[in-house]
């Protein structure tokens, strides 16, 4: 929820929770008031687990949630589907036998990202010298780099990265990054972990 709540800038209208395979055997109604506390509280700083149910329907949000026996590779997860005025977004993940949490799909883009307390986040097309300018940027800055996840459609169509990192990615880096017209979109992340 919080990855979703930190890229939408309006209005949500509807979000759908799946929960596939063990993640469908929880606690259902818990697992839906976490994604939406932490998916409305870059908007309502003082929204919890308690208070997001009611936040969502104060704010004309239809929540929905799906279960469904495990249909993939995972034994367990959960995807995240949200839809604004003018967009529809979907995020999914899971944790590990190591007890991290992972980001593995994003736009529908299968990725392998451990969730760190900063993160950056990218959008681009597909070509040489975005990985390039990520690191040599980052580098020239102090951004030290803990981990470096890549995804695509298929060459050269829509292509997303994940950085995690160790400290927040300082303003005069993202704006750097963006003056170099490779990406669509530079997002600074923040993660409760």
């Amino acid at each position: 929820g919080a990855f979703v709540g930190q890229l939408t800038n309006e209005p949500i209208e509807e979000v759908n929770i799946l929960l596939d395979g063990a993640a469908a055997e929880m606690n259902v109604n818990a697992l839906d008031c976490a994604v939406i506390a932490g998916m409305l509280k870059p908007a309502v700083s003082e929204v919890n687990m308690v208070s997001a149910p009611v936040i969502a329907a104060d704010r004309g949000i239809k929540t929905s949630i799906t279960t469904q026996a495990k249909s993939g590779p995972f034994d367990a997860y959960i995807k995240l589907r949200i839809k604004t005025p003018t967009r529809e977004r979907a995020i999914s993940g899971t944790v590990f036998a190591d007890g991290k949490p992972r980001f593995i799909m994003i736009k529908g883009i299968t990725i392998d990202a451990e969730v760190g307390q900063h993160m950056l986040y990218t959008t681009n097309k597909d070509v040489p010298g975005i990985i390039g300018a990520l690191g040599a940027t980052m580098g020239a800055h102090g951004v030290n780099i803990a981990n470096f996840t890549l995804g695509r459609t298929v060459s050269g169509g829509d292509a997303i990265a994940l950085l995690y990192v160790d400290a927040p990615v300082p303003e005069l880096v993202l704006n750097e990054l963006r003056k170099t017209e490779l990406f669509q979109s530079v997002v600074p992340l923040e993660f409760e972990v």
